[in-house]
């Protein structure tokens, strides 16, 4: 069975978990209602997509 022979130290171990986090998701703000959306998708209120309209603000 594979022992290892050395602690590893504080440093070794956080710098090989350097990458395991979680990242927030990038928030924009919609230009027709100004309510937050995620970046390059219709917005969930109003409906529209590059200042044009998608969805029926009724469907939303």
């Amino acid at each position: 069975m594979a022992v290892p022979k050395k602690k590893t130290s504080k440093a070794r171990k956080n710098t090989r978990r350097a990458h395991d986090f979680l990242t927030a998701p990038a928030i924009s703000i919609c230009p027709q209602c100004k309510a937050a959306k995620l970046p390059h998708r219709v917005c969930g209120s109003c409906g529209t997509y590059k200042g044009k309209e998608v969805l029926d603000a009724k469907e939303i």
